[in-house]
């Protein structure tokens, strides 16, 4: 039941200050209250969506892509001054994947925070995939995780309040695999889900693996395979195989306390986890902290089913690019590889593999361990060739075939440099074009000649109507106040409902609408009135 002494109260002070008071940026009253008779300021809440939703989908990047790009944090952080504690043993100039703290009798706290968005649509699975990455930080330091804070940004009424219930639950299934007890957390009201942990853990002073020792002749190994943040890609935009999103969805839960555990015993000189800074990202960080020169086998690094189609299919997000910038300076790659596929090397990661350095001698006792203990996916990827500057060259032997792009989907050249093809692809959808085209009945008698003229008319208006100098949104207005202004009963018809779909408010639609009748006069504002309901 609404208090409206209290939601007379609180408009009165919105309304006096000119602002509401829950959102600046609104006025009051806002148009929630206007279209729902709801005044969140006063304590009122919007009831809860329910059904399934695709968390992926309500996401601009997906999983670690989200994160921060290195060089971007390097620049920012350099001038921050250092934490002058002899007891921090791996601290924040380390760039490692956790800090070590000690704690004295030869034992050493090993901390570290992790947080992103969706990498998959479940919310259950979801909350599995933020656990198994937040205490991958510390496997990778050869420790044990011992203890968790969650940390949950989560779009309150505006997706359904159970999907917050299932992310929490399956963070809560995962940390209790790894023994680790959820002890408190935090939460707060944000437009984009995303969930991780703060995770604490213990780890002998004398077995702290850092990123900073691969040695001369130290083979590489990864856990697992690469391509998670190019799947995810090809699932938000609907070109994803069921196969290769449950083989990625698979390795993300899954976590790397085995490999930790093995890497450990046989002794590992250097690791690092490959994350959202990409395989190039962490390697070659761990070549500069060590300093020396690396070599990986392209053919031989571990993929995810279908990976390399997305690639050959430019199927590559854009986080890829963040990355580049970031290290490719350091990266020297075969001539013979194309670029899409020295791209995947850059891929973002969520909840990926350990990225091991180990003497050669010990090498393959060591992957034999792994596959005995269920890390099926490890792999020799490549070896530390000698003292250097931390430079990754990427060889390739020819024993991995290059897919090319299917002849279907042939290349493109953008529309502009702001708006790709694919943008003017999908804006060209008959629902999405100017429709007078479509008033011909589809039945009517035509040569083809007319059917031609009218198939290139239409193509015309798809192109007129993709974005490029003008955004989808601008376009759409303007579609609605020249359908108005023109009186094309059919087109208003068609103009408003696509305008719904794109998420113009009531008021939005009128507006556009009278610029139209300010050009057309009150014939077009009778035509208005007649069809703004249709």
């Amino acid at each position: 039941m609404i208090d409206m002494e209290r939601r007379k109260r609180v408009m009165q002070r919105s309304i006096k200050l000119g602002h509401c008071i829950c959102d600046p940026k609104k006025p009051c009253p806002c148009d929630l209250f206007k279209e729902k008779n709801i005044c969140l300021c006063a304590g009122e809440r919007l009831e809860s969506p329910t059904g399934d939703v695709r968390l992926t989908q309500l996401v601009e990047k997906a999983g670690c892509a989200s994160k921060i790009d290195q060089a971007f944090l390097k620049e920012v952080l350099r001038d921050l001054p250092a934490v002058d504690d002899p007891r921090v043993i791996v601290g924040v100039p380390a760039g490692d994947d956790a800090g070590i703290y000690d704690m004295g009798d030869g034992k050493a706290l090993v901390q570290t925070v992790d947080v992103f968005t969706p990498s998959v649509d479940d919310p259950y699975m979801f909350g599995q995939v933020a656990a198994a990455n937040s205490v991958s930080d510390i496997y990778a330091m050869g420790g044990t995780p011992m203890t968790a804070l969650s940390v949950l940004g989560f779009p309150v009424r505006k997706i359904p309040d159970k999907a917050m219930n299932d992310i929490l639950r399956g963070g809560i299934d995962k940390m209790k695999e790894a023994g680790v007890a959820i002890i408190g957390g935090h939460s707060i009201n944000d437009s984009e889900t995303k969930a991780g942990f703060a995770v604490t853990g213990m780890i002998d002073k004398d077995k702290v693996v850092t990123n900073s020792n691969a040695r001369p002749g130290d083979v590489l190994i990864l856990t697992k395979p690469l391509g998670t943040g190019i799947v995810a890609f090809a699932s938000q935009i609907g070109r994803a195989r069921a196969e290769s999103v449950e083989a990625s969805t698979a390795s993300m839960t899954t976590l790397n306390k085995t490999a930790s555990q093995l890497m450990v015993k046989f002794s590992a000189h250097a690791c690092t986890d490959v994350t959202g800074f990409s395989l190039m990202g962490h390697l070659s960080e761990m070549a500069l902290s060590s300093g020396v020169d690396v070599e990986v086998i392209w053919d031989a690094i571990p993929l995810f089913d279908g990976v390399l189609d997305y690639a050959a299919a430019g199927i590559l997000p854009g986080a890829i690019e963040r990355n580049k910038e970031s290290c490719s300076d350091r990266v020297v790659a075969d001539d013979s590889l194309p670029q899409e596929m020295v791209d995947i090397c850059y891929d973002a990661q969520t909840s990926g593999g350990l990225l091991i350095a180990i003497d050669e001698g010990q090498a393959d006792a060591f992957l034999k361990a792994l596959h005995d203990g269920g890390v099926s996916a490890a792999t020799p990827i490549g070896k530390v060739l000698a003292k250097g500057s931390g430079i990754v060259n990427i060889r390739r032997t020819g024993t991995r075939e290059i897919p090319t792009a299917e002849p279907s989907e042939p290349a493109k050249e953008p529309a502009s440099l702001e708006q790709p093809a694919t943008a003017v692809a999908a804006a060209s959808k008959s629902e999405e074009v100017a429709c007078c085209a479509d008033a011909v009945s589809s039945d009517s008698p035509e040569g083809a000649g007319v059917a031609q003229i009218k198939a290139k008319f239409k193509d015309f208006l798809g192109a007129a109507s993709a974005p490029q100098g003008l955004d989808a949104f601008t376009k759409q207005a303007i579609a609605i106040a020249l359908s108005v202004a023109m009186r094309c009963e059919p087109c208003i018809k068609m103009h408003l409902k696509n305008a719904k779909k794109k998420g113009f408010t009531q008021d939005e639609i009128d507006e556009a609408a009278w610029m139209g009748i300010s050009f057309a006069g009150s014939p077009a504002m009778v035509f208005y009135e007649q069809n703004k309901n249709s």
